[in-house]
This record gives structure tokens, C-alpha cells and sequence, in this order.
């Protein structure tokens, strides 16, 4: 034992743990404080003119989108997603394989991209209003067409591209705790419909609430779609408080108000479960239960999975290759490779950051011997349920105050003003990609940490490793899968993030997303389809590892 070092090895190791669950509290500290800046304007007086004019004119209008868009997209993605849940767990048809594994990938596609696509193919001079023209003799006035720059459009536009989130769960759901109880309902005379609605629905309820959630959060985050739809709602409320009113107070007193409709949200999809627990007390596998259905019945399934996807993925897709090769970006050259550089530059420092910032807080929870780290990461996790308008507008009101700070210390100790320090330039950006997806990494990292046993940190700090060298030496090697699987979806997100670039970046920094939107709202969106279409195929590399591993997972 001497050779081990004794009570000095005991006494480094102590010290060790202490200055890791501080690095913890202080990470998890900073990455909270967007959400505290939010709370703590909430009472802060001197905002009464602009929430005078914003109840006078389009509060009401706020609130009620917000509330039509939160409906409709719940219970489209619920049907959709669980439809197509069931039928490719449950049923056997022609394309189950691949509608199973297939029917994650439109949420490569953000929403706004999907909004941007759909209005060049539905509008007046659009493919599909020319072919009716073309085939029937109508003239402009002589027919109705839906006007897709609607709430009801914008509800359509986040069903398609969020359903996965409800699917995914549900399928999960269905698969672990529907086997044998299939086959006891059936062998009571159930039917395969009546089985659905007495007994595997039941059981996949808090995964279909918990997918709708994701969804519901998702939409109250949205400022793309909405804004380029023209639909008022609480995010476009914020933007238009703090860049046309000038009132940063009032716009973080809306992001308190958004904030407090997600947790609503989260506070139902809580409240559903209530003490409900939903266990699955069988091991028998769901193989067994799956029902081939006739040709008749099969195609019509084949039909309900297809119109998803297609609608979801394949159509915006083409549609997008399509306007890339014909027309495109006329800055195609150089400015498109500037914004692509700005993009990935983001999205890799955010991606890198956030696995490293990750790896620390998970691995301080899984040695400390309190709660304190375990509670700090669920705050941690806050912040990906929080809009990125949100994220923004708390990001900037503190930074600000310190960047003014800054420049005047900095004035008055070189007698010159360096501008903005922080807000300047792609800091404080960075900084609220990590608020906002920070927990994207740390779920990962937390699960596959979780998978490796104690002893191995036994062993190693036996061999005289202290703490952050066992981290080094021995987890990180075994999680680099996971890591890099959690940089790749942090980096994802950061390439489709669009409210938070829009409040945050620097004068004169584009990025894809950026200019995707602008073109857009100029509409100008064959030469959007360019950036929106890179976007695009960035998004599909999580999509396909992720539809690699349904494919693999429980195949029969």
C-alpha cells in the first residue's frame, strides 16, 4: 500500500474531486445564466408604453396563434407518428423494412426550409396552380387554392418534419412492452384494432406524450416558419420587440412568457403520467404478434407510411435539388463558400466545446457524492426545451452590460475604446449554442458513462491515476464513439439554428441559415434553395446513423 501512495494518493484524489465538482457548478452556472437573465427582467419596471402597444395591437393574436399552432401540430404529429409506429411494429406489409428505418429522415429538413419550398411549389405561378391552369382553362379568380402562407399552413409544415420525434418514441414503446400482452388480448378475442386501442396505446402513452412534447417545444421555438408565413406568435413577438421597438426589457419579458408556456408543456406531459407506471411483464418478443395483412390491406398500409415521407422528405428534397441545379444562388462562388465556412466554423467550435464541456459534467456527477452535480445537469438540460430567441435575448442583455463595462475599464486604463469585446464578435454566438444544445452532448456522454463500470475508476486510481487522468486515459478512449456521435448532432443543430444567429451575430456575418432566410423573405427562394439544400445534407448524417441503428435494432 505504501507504493500506492497511502493517505496521499487518498488526499489528491479528495483535492481532485473537490476542484472537478467546482469546474461542474461553474460550467453548469454559465450555461444556466441565459435562462436566469431571462426570469430576473420579468419585474423590471419601465416597459408600460411597449406592452401598451403590444395588447392594443397584437398580443391577442400572439397568444392565439401560439395556442392554434400548439393543437394542431400536437395532434398531427400524435397520429401521424403513432400510425406509422404501429403499423411498421405490428403489421406486415410490402416496404416495412424500409418505411421503419426511412421515416426518421425528414427531420433533416428544418422547418423553415420546408415553409421556404412548399410556398415556390403551391404558389400562383408555382408547378402545381400552372398545371391546374393548363389543364382545366382557369384564369386568375375563376378557382380557390389554399393559401399555404396560413397558421393552418404553418401547422402542416411542423407536422411533417416533427413527427418522427412521436414515431421514434412510440416504435420504441411498442417494441419493448407490446409482445406478450398482443397475444393475451388476442387470445381473448380481440381484434388487431381493438388490441391497438386497449392495449399497446395504452401501454406507449408516456412515449407518445414525451414525442409530442419534443414537438410542442420544437414549434414554440420556431421563428423561420412562422415568421416567413407571416404568423404572429410569440417568437416573432420577441424579434419584433427588441429590433423594431428597441425595448430589450419587453422582449425579455415575451421570452419569459414563451419560457413559461414550455414549461407548461413539460409540466403536462408530467401531469398525463400522474402514478401511472407502465411496465412490461413479459419477455416475450413482438415478432411473434406481428400480423401479415393481405395485399389489399397491405398496399393501403404502404400507402399511410409513404404519404409522410413523402410529403416529409422526398418532395422538399427533390424539390430543392431540383431549384439547386436549375436556378441556385447567383452568388454561387466565393460568397456561398464564405457562408459555408461560417457555418462549419460555428458549428465545430459549438460541436467541440459542447462535447468538452459535456464529458466534464457528466463525469463529475457520476464521482460526486452529493446531488448538487446530478441536479446542475438537469438545469443544464433546460436549456434545449428553451427557443433559441430566448437563448438569444438572455445571452445578450448581461453581455452587453459586461462588454460596456469592459470597453470603459479598457478606455480608461490604455485611453482607448476597443468596441465590443464579447458581443463583437462569434463569442457570445458560441456561447448560446452551448445554452441551447449543450444537452444534446451531455445525454449522450451520461448514457454510455453509465454503461461503464466503477471498477474500471477503482482500478485505474489504484494504479495511481488521479481522476482527470482516468478520464484521459481510460473513459475517453472507450466513449469516442459517443463522442463523436454527440459533436456530430451538436453540429447539426448549430448548421439549422436560425433565431439565435439572427439576434446574435456580429455585423456582416452570414451563415447559411442567415442567408437562406433573407433570400426568402425576399422571395427570392430559388436562389434560397442552394443554402437550404446544404442544410439539408448536413442534417441527413445523424438522420441515417440514426435510421442504420432501427434498421439493425430488433430486425425480424
Amino acid at each position: 500500500m505504501k507504493s500506492m501512495g497511502g493517505p496521499g494518493l487518498l488526499r489528491r484524489l479528495g483535492q481532485g474531486g473537490v476542484a472537478l465538482t467546482a469546474t461542474a457548478t461553474i460550467i453548469a452556472l454559465l450555461i444556466a445564466a441565459p435562462v436566469l437573465s431571462v426570469f430576473s427582467n420579468i419585474f423590471v419596471g419601465g416597459t408600460g408604453a411597449t406592452w401598451a402597444h403590444l395588447v392594443d395591437t397584437v398580443l391577442g393574436e400572439f397568444v392565439l396563434n401560439t395556442i392554434v399552432l400548439c393543437i394542431g401540430v400536437g395532434l398531427g404529429v400524435g397520429s401521424i407518428g403513432v400510425t406509422c409506429a404501429w403499423l411498421t411494429t405490428m403489421l406486415d406489409f410490402p416496404g416495412r423494412r424500409f418505411f421503419e428505418w426511412a421515416l426518421v429522415l425528414p427531420m433533416a429538413v428544418p422547418a423553415y426550409v420546408m415553409a421556404y419550398v412548399y410556398t415556390d411549389f403551391l404558389q400562383f405561378v408555382g408547378p402545381v396552380q400552372t398545371a391546374l391552369r393548363e389543364t382545366f382553362g382557369w384564369h386568375a379568380g375563376q378557382y380557390w387554392f389554399p393559401d399555404v402562407r396560413t397558421v393552418g399552413g404553418a401547422v402542416a409544415m411542423f407536422m411533417f418534419v416533427l413527427y418522427p420525434y412521436c414515431y421514434m418514441l412510440a416504435r420504441a414503446a411498442f417494441l419493448e412492452r407490446a409482445g406478450g400482452m398482443l397475444e393475451a388480448g388476442r387470445s381473448l378475442g380481440l381484434g388487431p384494432w381493438r388490441c391497438f386501442f386497449r392495449v399497446s396505446l395504452p401501454l406507449a402513452r408516456p412515449a407518445v406524450v414525451a414525442g409530442v412534447a419534443l414537438a410542442l417545444m420544437e414549434t414554440l421555438a420556431d421563428f423561420g416558419t412562422v415568421s416567413y408565413f407571416g404568423v404572429q406568435t410569440f417568437t416573432t413577438g420577441i424579434y419584433r420587440a427588441w429590433f423594431s421597438l428597441g425595448d430589450r426589457i419587453a422582449a425579455a419579458q415575451l421570452s419569459a412568457v414563451l419560457l413559461g408556456c414550455v414549461v407548461v408543456v413539460l409540466a403536462l406531459e408530467r401531469a398525463t403520467r400522474g402514478r401511472a407506471r407502465f411496465h412490461n411483464t413479459s419477455r416475450q418478443q413482438v415478432a411473434r404478434s406481428r400480423l401479415r395483412l393481405p395485399l389489399g390491406w397491405g398496399l393501403l398500409a404502404a400507402f399511410a407510411c409513404a404519404m409522410p415521407l413523402l410529403l416529409g422528405f422526398l418532395l422538399p428534397a427533390g424539390l430543392l435539388m431540383k431549384m439547386a441545379l436549375t436556378e441556385g444562388d447567383a452568388q454561387f462562388g466565393e460568397r456561398f463558400l464564405h457562408l459555408a465556412r461560417n457555418s462549419f466554423l460555428l458549428a465545430a467550435l459549438a460541436a467541440v466545446l459542447a462535447v468538452a464541456l459535456a464529458l466534464v459534467l457528466a463525469y463529475a456527477a457520476r464521482l460526486a457524492r452529493s446531488r448538487l452535480p446530478h441536479m446542475l445537469n438537469r438545469v443544464v438540460a433546460l436549456g434545449y426545451a428553451v427557443p433559441g430567441s430566448v437563448i438569444a435575448v438572455g445571452v445578450l442583455i448581461p453581455l452587453t452590460r459586461i462588454d460596456a463595462q469592459l470597453a470603459q475599464w479598457w478606455q480608461a486604463a490604455f485611453g482607448v475604446n476597443p468596441g465590443l469585446l464579447i458581443t463583437g464578435g462569434i463569442a457570445a454566438l458560441v456561447y448560446a449554442y452551448l445554452a441551447r444544445f449543450l444537452t444534446v452532448a451531455l445525454q449522450a456522454v451520461e448514457g454510455s458513462l453509465a454503461k461503464i463500470t466503477p471498477s474500471m475508476d477503482d482500478a485505474s486510481r489504484s494504479l495511481g491515476l488521479g481522476r482527470w487522468q482516468t478520464l484521459r486515459r481510460v473513459h475517453v478512449p472507450l466513449l469516442r464513439g459517443t463522442l463523436l456521435t454527440a459533436a456530430l448532432l451538436v453540429f447539426v443543430d448549430v448548421m439549422k439554428e436560425l433565431p439565435a444567429t439572427l439576434v446574435i451575430r456580429p455585423f456582416n456575418f452570414d451563415t447559411l441559415a442567415t442567408q437562406a432566410h433573407t433570400l426568402a423573405a425576399d422571395e427570392r427562394l430559388a436562389e434560397a434553395s442552394t443554402a437550404a439544400l446544404t442544410i439539408v445534407a448536413v442534417g441527413l448524417l445523424p438522420m441515417f446513423a440514426i435510421s442504420r441503428q432501427i434498421a439493425r435494432g430488433r430486425r425480424r
